[in-house]
């Protein structure tokens, strides 16, 4: 099976080196031929590496051994176990689709090839992540897959705010990888090793030693690690606050957001955690940090997706949301949940996103909300698939979001850490606050009176890369390679979690590869409280999170469908509290006047007193003007008369003599 583990993640990279390096001798078909080709492979591959391990075979091993430094081995290794196939099959069967979307997506643009050689390699970047057996190749993916998605969110690179954007995501991403940076150098420190199984069987040994964190205090080890590893999490998945660059990453095109940020890099954080749940365990204040910070994301981020008009960045906050309640699972040490809901999720966001996409080509690539209306009659399938979505996104019973997202509410209930009241409380007003946000754009686009017609004549309501001047011209739908991968989304959408709550929450697929202890296990009661994915359902149509939900449809249908005028007088009402939305609690804000500004300014002060001052003004000048000094003095001594000479050798032997005389 070896043979099989390899082409999984290279069977794409050689696909993204042949697109990229051989774009103009392949063509624009070629291209689009060896990348979905490739990630056919792997998809394939996957398929029968998860047929394998259900078969009970697992492996961990090294394929390659790098270098050994002080008795550490850095390795290329494999981890095959029910953790690492759940992700392989997510990957690729995401990024399958969104390749073939791409070729209608992306069918005029001139960076065709790029884009096709990019989003490939994106696929290996995350798929040698997942597949990692030691900390330097969990490294190696997740470094590569934030370097992937820096060129792909500016792959406009002549658009301004795109370059903008990924900068943003960039340098954030840098300030969390510092963090997980900090996390594996204590791992290695203290474990002497990098691989995953050794490190897992020392830590018990360590959760009590004491770290000297200098000005953060003196925590103990597991506390440190986990909290520092996290905090890359926070950076990858975009927890507050460090999820200022998710939402401006929609600069990139459609096919990236959802790749990125439906199944694989945004994710990768929700991953590791759950990789690393024998550490994380060891700590129940590294927990309440986790679960707070997600109850905080999954609350606060919901609010704005509520006052967005961009369709693209409603699905942007409502992957925060989401992030947010994965990432509470996590907190609880519900990580089949989490890993569940990660699942789930990546089809049904994928979905919403290529949905919003398929929707902006049949708009003429607007992309403003407020312009859009009645699109239903025009756009058939897509209305069909998006609305899944929606339903999948806010919960419904039997949808696959219901399931996962129900379980992590229960899960919460159940749990008894400290932050579990605020975290029951946030996602439980999350529910109300998605279904709200999610049926809102849903009214707006496919619903109500047609209102493309008014769009206006600027840039800032279309996608700046498309100039299609047809603003009067009908929805249409969207061309075969567009609507297939919706289709193929919508079914998993739809049907998976039915069929998986069973065996990935109650069952045994973790069983060996996820650690819970005993007082932390709030998933065992609700085992214990599972009769079966329909009974669950048809419970669900009573529970607490359904009211909400609905309670959240209705009230954007009557705002959005039945009174259309009054969200207008209710946002000059509170204006106040939208100024705040619309700043989005002004994180941008204070990180520009405190980061960025802070650092403009420290950089101005060691230019004036470091730079002109002490090595110009003292070093370089100062040392100059010393030797003219210095020159100057010794020319008066210098007359070149030979009677002064002799009157200072005369001098110099005088002084000698006294000093004889006196000593």
């Amino acid at each position: 099976m070896k043979l099989t583990y390899l082409i999984v993640p290279f069977a794409p990279l050689i696909g993204a080196i042949l697109a990229g390096l051989f774009g103009k001798q392949i063509g624009r078909k070629g291209a689009h031929w060896v990348t979905i080709l490739g990630v056919l492979i792997s998809f394939i591959a996957s398929c029968a590496v998860f047929a394998d391990v259900l078969n009970g075979n697992t492996f961990n091993g090294p394929l390659y051994t790098w270098m050994v430094s002080g008795g550490i081995h850095f390795e290329v290794g494999f981890l095959i176990d029910t953790l690492t196939v759940t992700m392989m099959l997510v990957v690729t069967s995401v990024s399958l689709m969104v390749h073939i979307y791409t070729i209608g997506y992306m069918e005029e643009d001139p960076g065709y090839q790029r884009f096709f050689s990019y989003i490939s390699l994106f696929t290996f970047s995350m798929l040698m992540l997942v597949m990692s057996n030691n900390f330097l190749q969990l490294f190696f993916g997740w470094e590569a897959v934030g370097l992937v998605s820096y060129l792909l969110i500016g792959f406009w690179y002549t658009k301004p705010t795109a370059i903008f954007a990924n900068m943003k995501a960039f340098l954030v991403n840098r300030v969390g990888d510092l963090g997980f940076l900090l996390g594996i150098a204590l791992v290695v420190a203290y474990t002497g090793s990098l691989d995953y199984a050794t490190v897992f069987k020392t830590a018990p040994s360590l959760a009590n030693i004491a770290v000297n964190m200098g000005p953060f205090g003196i925590p103990m080890w597991a506390t440190a690690t986990c909290i520092l590893l996290f905090i890359g999490a926070m950076g990858k998945s975009a927890q507050v606050p460090l999820h200022v660059w998710l939402p401006d990453s929609m600069e990139g095109p459609t096919p990236i957001s959802a790749l990125i940020h439906a199944a694989t890099m945004v994710t990768a954080g929700i991953f590791m955690v759950s990789r690393m749940s024998p550490l994380f365990e060891m700590s129940t204040t590294a927990l309440s940090f986790v679960l707070i910070i997600g109850a905080t994301t999954a609350l606060f981020m919901g609010f704005l997706g509520i006052i967005q008009y961009d369709i693209k960045r409603v699905v942007a906050y409502s992957t925060l949301s989401q992030l947010g309640y994965m990432t509470v699972a996590l907190g609880v040490s519900a990580y089949s949940a989490a890993m569940f809901h990660l699942v789930t999720h990546a089809f049904f966001k994928a979905l919403l996103f290529l949905g919003a996409g398929s929707v902006i080509i049949g708009m003429h690539h607007n992309q403003d909300i407020r312009y859009m209306g009645g699109v239903r009659k025009y756009m058939k399938i897509t209305w069909i698939t998006s609305l899944i979505g929606s339903l999948a996104l806010i919960g419904f019973p039997f949808m696959s979001g219901f399931y996962s997202k129900d379980t992590i509410i229960e899960a919460v209930h159940e749990s008894t850490i400290f932050g579990h009241a605020y975290a029951n409380f946030a996602v439980l007003a999350g529910v109300f606050v998605t279904a709200f946000y999610s049926f809102r754009m849903y009214f707006l686009v496919f619903h109500g009176k047609e209102r493309y017609n008014q769009a206006p004549h600027d840039d800032h309501a279309h996608d700046d890369h498309h100039h299609d001047q047809s603003h009067d011209a009908k929805p249409h739908e969207s061309p075969w390679v567009v609507t297939v991968p919706l289709v193929l989304l919508a079914i998993p959408s739809a049907i998976l979690g039915y069929f998986g709550i069973g065996q990935i929450v109650h069952g045994d697929w973790f069983k060996g590869v996820i650690a819970v202890a005993d007082q932390h296990n709030t998933i065992k009661p609700l085992t214990e409280e599972f009769h079966g994915a329909m009974a669950m359902a048809i419970h669900g149509l009573t529970s607490l999170p359904f009211i909400l939900a609905m309670l959240g449809v209705a009230l954007a249908f009557y705002l959005y469908v039945m009174n259309p005028a009054l969200p207008a007088k209710l946002r000059k009402q509170f204006s106040f509290i939208v100024k705040i939305l619309e700043e989005k609690y002004y994180f941008d804000r204070f990180n520009d006047f405190f980061f960025a500004g802070g650092a403009r300014k420290l950089g101005e002060l060691f230019f004036k007193a470091g730079d002109r001052a002490i090595i110009d003004g003292v070093i370089v000048n100062g040392s100059a003007k010393g030797i003219g000094a210095l020159s100057g003095v010794m020319r008066h001594l210098q007359t070149g008369y030979i009677y002064h000479y002799a009157f200072v050798m005369l001098a110099g032997v005088l002084v000698f003599l006294t000093w004889l005389l006196l000593r």
